[in-house]
């Protein structure tokens, strides 16, 4: 049912065209979880510029097309005009690049690579389109997907093993993802549900607040923008001096 409010405080306005396939990237939280990647490379012993760059653009294909697409096939949250066979054909194209980048790596790395692109195709899968009665589309799955996982990736495809630093940030990342999907659930709710809000907040001094929708997601949808720069400028920072001291 339409609300008469954008989709997400990104959503271009019009379902015409290009803002359609730019609303589908969720360019905010898909440059988030991509800084995740980059976080996992910095606290790797030595940075592989090549395969840093391979494995942002393997989760760019898995999680920033592939996993939005069949999001978007399964119900709708975004409300775009794209036809399904679309949808159906971004995703599985896109998935194939990232499984593919993946054995690659594994070919010419590790072998233990392979379990890493297996557990991302089934997540991406699983997790989007609702599959066995939406036993993975949780929160806490996806902090482990979009949060811990990436982490551990970039990581092992650096490294080739992971240790307690590793997990630490990993751990670190999953709580930030928690933190993430706590603000967005309720300000996605309002958007995309809510016909009427109604409400008033009585202060000591006898002063009365009138609340309606925009106020109250004003303030998580700022802090979900201010998080998603921060770890985006925190990861290009950590791996700009990587970089210049490695």
């Amino acid at each position: 049912m339409a609300t008469g409010k954008r989709p997400a405080f990104y959503a271009l306005p019009g379902t015409k065209g290009w803002q359609d396939y730019l609303n589908l990237l969720h360019v905010p939280y898909t440059l988030w979880h991509m800084a995740y990647v980059v976080l996992g490379a910095t606290i790797a012993p030595t940075i592989h510029l090549d395969r840093l760059l391979g494995t942002l653009l393997a989760f760019f294909l898995a999680v920033g097309i592939a996993s939005h697409a069949l999001d978007e096939l399964n119900d709708r949250p975004l409300g775009t005009k794209i036809p399904p066979y679309v949808l159906v054909s971004l995703a599985v194209v896109s998935l194939a690049g990232a499984v593919a980048l993946g054995v690659v790596a594994g070919i010419l790395e590790s072998r233990w690579i392979f379990a890493f692109v297996a557990f991302g195709g089934f997540i991406v899968a699983f997790y989007n389109l609702g599959l066995w009665h939406n036993r993975f589309h949780t929160d806490l799955w996806f902090a482990v997907s979009w949060g811990a996982f990436p982490v551990l990736t970039s990581y092992w495809v650096n490294a080739s093993r992971l240790d307690v630093a590793v997990v630490l940030v990993a751990v670190g990342c999953f709580f930030l993802t928690l933190a993430q999907r706590t603000l967005s659930t309720p300000v996605r709710t309002i958007r995309r549900k809510a016909l009427r809000v109604e409400g008033h907040i009585d202060l000591a001094n006898g002063e009365r607040l009138d609340l309606d929708s925009e106020k109250i997601i004003m303030v998580p949808e700022r802090a979900l923008l201010l998080l998603g720069t921060a770890i985006v400028v925190l990861a290009a920072g950590l791996l700009t001096f990587r970089l210049q001291t490695q």
